[in-house]
């Protein structure tokens, strides 16, 4: 059997094992859990072994319309959603089983969802989808210039990793709208740097991208894509904004929305 991991965004245990008694009738072996709501103690990371399971071949996401709106459960599922793509790829599977009112259009839904399908949950349509879903080859990749990951738990802390994919920066920037950035570093990607020697750091920039401010530090070390900059933030972001250091006021950066 294929094996699909379940989130569910609804306390009904009878919704979810209704869910599960239906994938298994095609063959698809559901294992989840329900979602903790809590940003503070970051248990949104809590499932990220089991999505990076190889034998995990599908992510769905069981929730109401109301679900899906709420600012707290987007944020922590677009924070998993990155760091599972980052080690999985852009083009791994996610789907989101809505139970109740009209189906959202996937492009309401936060940047590191927006690729998803939104199925419905009720009836038993969704079935054969999930099937032919998880039956045909890896998703297409979405190419991106840039790395993005997630490092941190409850007592690390919550940092956000950024680097090239391909080709050299020359420095980083990173800037938040509706958090605070905390401290920053440079090293090796993967893992947070013991120490750090930071080029020309900056801190406290005001940026403004359409109607949101954003705040922004940033540094001046060279970064290739075996090397990472990485920015501790303190809040819950609605979106991020990172790129290439540049003093220029045209200097290109990329958008994340996370709620």
């Amino acid at each position: 059997m294929k094996k699909i991991w379940l989130s569910s965004l609804v306390s009904s245990e009878n919704a979810v094992k209704e869910v599960m008694s239906q994938l298994k009738t095609y063959g698809l072996e559901a294992h989840g859990h329900f979602w903790e709501d809590n940003l503070d103690k970051m248990a949104w990371i809590k499932p990220r072994g089991e999505l990076l399971d190889q034998k995990t071949v599908l992510w769905g996401i069981l929730g109401s319309e109301e679900d899906f709106q709420n600012p707290s459960f987007r944020y922590g599922l677009s924070l998993l959603a990155v760091t599972v793509q980052a080690a999985r790829g852009s083009g791994f599977p996610i789907v989101l089983l809505q139970t109740n009112g009209e189906l959202l259009s996937p492009d309401t839904l936060t940047t590191p969802l927006k690729g998803v399908d939104v199925l419905s949950a009720t009836g038993a349509a969704y079935g054969p989808k999930l099937v032919a879903k998880v039956h045909r080859t890896a998703g297409e990749e979405m190419p991106a210039d840039y790395r993005l990951d997630l490092i941190g738990n409850e007592h690390l802390g919550q940092w956000f990793e950024v680097g090239p994919r391909d080709g050299e920066w020359s420095g980083g920037m990173f800037a938040v709208a509706g958090a605070e950035i905390v401290f920053q570093g440079v090293g090796p990607k993967g893992s947070l740097p013991e120490k750090s020697i930071l080029n020309y750091p900056i801190e406290g920039m005001k940026l403004n991208l359409g109607e949101k401010e954003y705040t922004a530090w940033a540094v001046q070390n060279e970064l290739d894509p075996e090397t990472s900059y990485f920015v501790k933030v303190k809040g819950f972001p609605e979106s991020i904004l990172f790129g290439p250091y540049s003093s220029e006021e045209d200097a290109e950066v990329s958008v994340v929305k996370l709620k």
